[in-house]
Formats: structure tokens, C-alpha cells, sequence
């Protein structure tokens, strides 16, 4: 069984809140559709904005191996006849072999949202399939709000069908609109459907009821041979079937070869490729592709699992470009450090009643505050701070952070500027370092003042940056005096690491999660 592949990124997902593409990034989404083997790319609605018009025009020029692009619009006004409606001439005008014809398969919309009869609809879909197969045009036509049409008149929303199918549609896509079909029913009505039409049938869901993807699915398994989705799952509301894990699924589970093993095995990759684009952080629990999908926290599983990997993974997550994770916690056992420990280097330098000191501190730390599972910079740290013989690259004496706007007149003469400065006292081998720096709050002045204490030493730690700071409350109940957590991500250009502090003091708990990035920098560095 052949199933194609249908991407509406560029247009259902960009309706999500937050996302705004410009053309060149819907261009550079394009060619990574077309690199991981979609069939068909929906480019957007060239009668809706110019951006999308501008598209249209630009794409031609794009060499694709195998996607085709679809130009997306509804049928036809009522009262008027397809050549003069101004959308289907722009369909038209946007040269697209692939026209996506969206019309209404449910009474209640016909009547209460076009505020037309049932009788003018159906000429609507008939007319403007028609239209655009007489100028060579491929057809799908969504049959929008199907099911919920189906369970409201079901009679009439065969008739839709009917006369997309008697105008030439190449494809009817059943359409889950506003996303609250189980799967049972989609099975049931998609069956259905296929003894009333001989078209080729495709499913569009969405995600309203969180059963997009096992809908997509009951829909292939029912006979669909097209399936439509976004990469992510992004969309409006609760967004669209998500197209990286109906494509996992139907190779995986369903035995259809939809896309090469190479191809699938670039999933997480174009996942986080588009996630940037969009400037939407990756969905750590994101099935098959997110960073949490293949990760191991409790103990009994780590420990399974470096037995036998499958026994807690369903399949291996090198087929989906992913890779297995054991993060340690309050929950590690002792396989969650020898594991971490072997991917460090380090399997064998520590007894069996060291490592159950080691937990014992995590346990203590995480309790007082500290997560590692997603600092897996400060977890090194520490390790090597517990080996015996370890000398650290540089020791804090003290520090002080000054934080005010009176004292003194800013440089920029701006009365309301805050003025942040630090001191801090290091100890470098067997000098004291005493600096003191400025900086764009209180945190940036503490990394200024460690830098110049350093870099006399390290000259490498210029090539150092903070990529995010993010501040937790870890008891919200203490109000202003509540523990807070610390995640700072630095990276050296090649690499990305987090770490982590936690006090009742946000300014030491900063120190600690920036001390140890620069340490962990030093210690990578050999």
C-alpha cells in the first residue's frame, strides 16, 4: 500500500499563534520538506496576502527531487460563477500543478456560515473543481467539517462528496476540522465513504481531542492513501496532525515505506530544523524526535535498559535520527551513574560505595533545590570535583555584587539607569585574582568581573557565550523567600552545555550554575 505524504506547514501550521514566516524562511522549509520526501508541499493562500503570492512566484525557481507544491483556496463565492470569483483566478495565477480546494461538507456551515442553500453549495464544489481541471490543474478538494457534517446529515455530506468526486476531484480529503472525532468514528465514516466514491480518499486532522495522529492513522488502516500534517504538530488551536510522527508510525508500526530509511532517519533533525525557523523551543516529550523521547530517569528502567535497550524503548532511536539519554536524578539508582559515568569516560574510576555517595549528594542537592537532569554540565562537574586527585581550574574566595542608582552618575547620562557592578576575589593555582567589572544587571556584571579574573589564565573562555538564563521558584509558597533554581545554557560555538544553581539567594545561585559552565568549559578543554 502506497501512502503520500502531504505537508501544510507553510499554511495550516503558520495559523498557530506565535508563528510568522517570512518567504524566505517558507522557502528553506520547502527544500527540507522536499530533502525528507514529502510528496506534496502546500506553499499557502495566494489569494489571502501577498507574502504568499510572492512565494508562488519565487518557488518556481526552486529544483525539488520530489515534492510538488499546491496552491490552497475555497471554492467559488455563492452568486457568482468560478471565473469571476477572485480567489479561484488567484489559484490560478499562482501557477501551482497542485490546487487544494477547500468547500463546506457540513449543513450546519453551509446554511448558518456561507448563509446559502445546500443546492448552491454543491454547484460551488462542482463549479470550481471543474474550472480548474479544464486549465490542467491536479485537485484536491477538503471536504471541510466532514465528520462532524457526517454526524449531523450524513446524507448530505455524501452528496458533497459526490459531486466533488462527478467534477473530477483527484483526491477527497476527509477533514477533521475542528479536531474532536475518536478514532472509531473516522474508521467507521471513512468506510463509508468508500463504497460511495471510487477517488482516492486522504484525511486531514486536527488535534482539538488529542487524537490527531491516532486518526491519521485509523484513517490509512480504513483505506486512505493520502495523509495530510505539519511538521510538529503547529497549527491553530491545538494545532494538526503531527507529520514527523505519522511518518514514524506508518513505516515503523504500519509497514509502509513512505519514505527511505535515510530519510526517517533525519526526523529529529528537520524537527528542531523548522522549530528554529519558527522560533518555538523543541517539545522535549515530543514523540520519536523530542529530547525526553528515548530518556531514562528512574532507576529500575536505567538499569534495564543498559541491559537490553528495547526493554524500556520501542524502538531504537537511531532510526529516527534521536539517541537514547540516562539522566540522573532523585530517582537514579546506581545504573544511572555507571551508565552517565561510561559516557563520560569514567566507567571504573569509582568504587561501588563511591557511587552510592555520589547519590546520596544528589538526592541531598535536589532536595535543597538543584535539578541535573537537565544539567548534565554540573552532574560532570561534580563527578569530577568527587575524584580524588582532581584540581580545580580556579576556586572562589568571595564576591560581592553592588546593584543601585544613586550613588553615582551613569556613563550615559540616562538618570534611570541601573548601575550593576561585581568584585570578585579567585584563586588561580596559587594566586589571588581580585577584579571588579560592571555589567547589564547584576549577573552580567558577576560573569564580566570571573571572565577578567580568568582569562589571563584561560585566553579560550573568550570564545564563551551565554545562550539563555531561565530563573525557577522551586517553592512558590515562600513567596519572596523561596529557594530559586538556576539554569544557565552556555555554548563555545561548537557545542551547547547546561548547568544549574539553586539557593534562597538568586545571586549565589547564579554563581554556582555560572562558575560551573566556565569550569566545565576548562575541564573540556583538558
Amino acid at each position: 500500500m502506497d501512502v503520500e505524504l502531504y505537508d501544510t506547514t507553510l499554511r495550516d501550521g503558520a495559523q498557530q499563534e506565535g508563528i510568522s514566516l517570512s518567504v524566505e524562511d517558507k522557502l528553506k522549509i520547502t527544500r527540507k520538506l522536499d530533502d525528507l520526501g514529502v510528496h506534496y508541499v502546500e506553499g499557502g493562500w495566494p489569494g489571502s496576502n501577498p507574502k504568499d503570492q510572492d512565494y508562488f512566484r519565487r518557488v518556481r525557481g526552486v529544483s525539488l527531487a520530489r515534492a510538488r507544491i499546491a496552491a490552497f483556496g475555497t471554492t467559488r463565492r455563492a452568486g457568482i460563477t468560478a471565473e469571476a470569483d477572485a480567489n479561484i483566478r488567484a489559484l490560478l495565477a499562482a501557477e501551482t500543478p497542485i490546487v487544494t480546494l477547500v468547500g463546506k461538507a457540513s449543513d450546519l456551515h453551509v446554511r448558518r456560515v456561507l448563509e446559502t442553500t445546500l443546492e448552491e453549495n454543491l454547484a460551488m464544489i462542482s463549479d470550481s473543481i471543474s474550472l480548474l481541471k479544464r486549465r490542467g490543474r491536479t485537485v484536491f478538494f477538503d471536504a471541510e467539517h466532514l465528520f462532524d457534517g457526517f454526524k449531523s446529515n450524513p446524507e448530505y455530506a455524501l452528496q458533497c462528496i459526490r459531486a466533488a468526486t462527478a467534477a473530477g476531484a483527484d483526491c477527497l480529503v476527509l477533514c477533521d476540522t475542528n479536531g474532536g472525532t475518536l478514532p472509531s468514528e473516522v474508521w467507521d465514516t471513512l468506510s463509508r465513504v468508500r463504497q460511495e466514491v471510487k477517488a482516492p480518499l486522504g484525511i486531514h486532522c486536527h488535534n482539538d481531542a488529542d487524537m490527531a495522529v491516532a486518526n491519521t492513522l485509523a484513517a490509512v488502516a480504513a483505506g486512505a492513501t493520502q495523509v495530510q500534517g505539519t511538521i510538529n504538530g503547529y497549527g491553530e488551536r491545538c494545532g494538526n496532525a503531527n507529520l514527523l510522527s505519522i511518518i514514524a508510525n506508518l513505516k515503523l508500526k504500519m509497514g509502509i515505506p513512505c519514505v527511505t530509511d535515510g530519510q526517517l532517519a533525519s526526523l529529529t533533525e528537520v524537527s528542531h530544523y523548522v522549530s528554529e525557523i519558527v522560533n518555538i523551543a523543541p517539545n522535549g516529550g515530543q514523540p520519536y524526535v523530542g529530547a525526553s523521547a528515548f530518556s531514562h530517569k528512574g532507576g529500575l528502567h536505567a538499569a534495564a535498559v543498559t541491559k537490553v535497550e528495547e526493554s524500556y524503548q520501542h524502538i531504537p532511536p537511531e532510526r529516527v535520527g534521536n539517541a537514547k539519554r540516562v539522566v540522573v536524578s532523585e530517582l537514579s539508582g546506581r545504573g544511572n551513574i555507571l551508565y552517565r559515568l561510561k559516557e563520560l569516560g569514567l566507567d571504573g574510576v569509582m568504587s561501588r560505595g563511591q557511587i552510592d555517595d555520589l547519590l546520596g549528594v544528589i538526592k541531598v542537592q535536589e532536595s535543597k533545590g538543584f535539578q541535573y537532569e537537565g544539567a548534565e554540565a554540573s552532574f560532570e562537574v561534580m563527578v569530577r570535583r568527587s575524584l580524588e586527585g582532581y584540581r580545580p581550574p580556579f576556586e572562589l574566595v568571595d564576591f560581592m555584587v553592588l546593584v543601585e542608582n544613586r550613588r553615582r552618575m551613569p556613563s550615559n547620562g540616562d538618570q534611570k539607569e541601573m548601575m550593576s557592578e561585581a568584585v570578585v576575589k579567585v584563586r588561580v593555582g596559587s594566586r589571588v585574582m581580585h577584579t571588579a567589572a560592571e555589567g547589564n544587571g547584576p549577573v552580567n556584571a558577576l560573569d564580566n568581573a570571573l571572565r577578567k579574573a580568568l582569562l589571563e589564565f584561560y585566553p579560550s573562555l573568550s570564545g564563551v557565550k551565554l545562550l539563555d538564563y531561565k530563573v525557577r521558584v522551586v517553592d512558590q509558597a515562600q513567596d519572596t523567600m523561596a529557594i530559586v533554581r538556576v539554569l544557565i545554557e552556555s555554548t563555545d560555538g561548537k557545542s551547547q552545555w547546561q548547568t544549574v544553581g539553586a539557593s534562597g539567594n538568586i545571586i549565589e545561585a547564579s554563581w554556582m550554575a555560572l562558575a560551573d559552565s566556565l569550569e566545565y568549559f576548562l575541564i573540556r578543554q583538558g
